[in-house]
Order: C-alpha cells, then sequence, then structure tokens
C-alpha cells in the first residue's frame, strides 16, 4: 500500500504477470472439475453395469445419457484449458511487445478466446474481471453482454438413440445396444435347442444351435 492508503498502480509489465498467474490457476481448477467428473462418469459406468445384470434396460438408458453429459462436460473443459492456454500465450506476446512499443496493443486472439471463456460457470467470475481489466487496459474491446450468457446443452434429451445405444453396447460388452436388445426392453435369454458356448460376467451368452 502507498501513500495515503491507496495500492500503487499497477505497471503493465506487472499488470500481464498478474493475469497470466490467474489463467494458469484457473487452468489447474478445470483439471480438478476434469478428475471428478470422470471419477463420477466410472462409478455410474459401473452402475450401468449392475443394471443391466439385473435387466433395467430403463435404468441403463438414464445412466447411459448421464455418460454422454459426462463426456460432453470433459470434452467442453478441455476446450476451455486451450483456450485458456491461448490466451496465456496472448499474455506472453504483449509482454514481448511491451519491450518494443513500450506499450500494450489490442489483441482479436484474446478477445476470441475471453469471448468464449467467459461463459464457462466454473471459471465465469474470474474470466469476467480479466476480462473487464483486460479492457481497461485496451488489450480486448467491450464484449457484449450476451456473451456472459452460460450456455446449456438444450437438446440433451433429444440424443439419438442410437448414441445410447453405443454406450450401453461398450459398458455391457454387447449385452444391450447395438445388438439390438435395447428395444426389447430385456437382456438375451437361454431359448430351446440353444445352448451358450461362451458367457461373460454380465450373463450374456454367445449362444450356438445344436
Amino acid at each position: 500500500m502507498g501513500l495515503f492508503g491507496k495500492t500503487p498502480q499497477k505497471s503493465p509489465k506487472e499488470q500481464v504477470q498478474e493475469w497470466s498467474r490467474s489463467l494458469r490457476k484457473e487452468s489447474r481448477q478445470l483439471d480438478r472439475q476434469i478428475r471428478s467428473i470422470e471419477t463420477e462418469k466410472a462409478k455410474v459406468t459401473r452402475t450401468i453395469k449392475e443394471s443391466a445384470k439385473k435387466g433395467d434396460v430403463d435404468s441403463c438408458r438414464i445412466l447411459a445419457k448421464e455418460v454422454i453429459r459426462a463426456k460432453k462436460a470433459v470434452n467442453k473443459l478441455y476446450a476451455s484449458k486451450a483456450q485458456l492456454s491461448s490466451v496465456e500465450m496472448g499474455m506472453k506476446n504483449q509482454l514481448a511487445t511491451l519491450r518494443v512499443s513500450g506499450s500494450l496493443q489490442k489483441s482479436t486472439e484474446v478477445m476470441k478466446y475471453m469471448q468464449q471463456l467467459v461463459k464457462l460457470p466454473e471459471i465465469q467470475a474470474t474470466m469476467q474481471e480479466l476480462s473487464k481489466e483486460m479492457m481497461k487496459a485496451g488489450i480486448i474491446e467491450e464484449m457484449l453482454e450476451d456473451t456472459f450468457d452460460s450456455l446449456e446443452d438444450e437438446d440433451m434429451e433429444e440424443e439419438a438413440q442410437e448414441e445410447v445405444d453405443k454406450i450401453l453396447f461398450e459398458v455391457t460388452q454387447g449385452a444391450l445396444g447395438q445388438a439390438g436388445s435395447v428395444a426389447t426392453n430385456e437382456l438375451p435369454v437361454l431359448v430351446h435347442n440353444f445352448y451358450p458356448i461362451k458367457c461373460n460376467k454380465i450373463t450374456y451368452c454367445i449362444l450356438f444351435a445344436t
């Protein structure tokens, strides 16, 4: 704190370095979010297998959609991490420009990525604050208000059935999903004049005619 209780104004270099630290911190936050989602996805996958053992296809469908949501969320977070890295690279370029010209320069690239990052709920507050500071510094222009709105995947419930079947086929090792058993709402069963020649751990058997 400086004279008369006022905090000394940061130099452009100090400001850019502080932004870079904030960006790295938010990237680590996204890493934690990704690990958490992956952990929950693994739990749901195990539950799908248990439901498949019981022939509970309705539960499998519902849980498969949760896996789809988790995968989409992880992909979105990875994309946001890449955007954070691009903004941080932009900050390094600003430092290089600062050494040559003595001032920060407007960056359309940084603005493009910031417009996406302020929509992400996990880091929205920090990114909004950074965007305001970057606007004051002249690096980006004022962004439209609607860019701060969080976008939801409104069509999740309309996800194509084949995507659900694909996941069910994967996690139940073929007992449900692409093999066609989902449409019947029941698992394959043994029939007369057939006997199993191979059974996997979820009780789905490959049948061979006698």
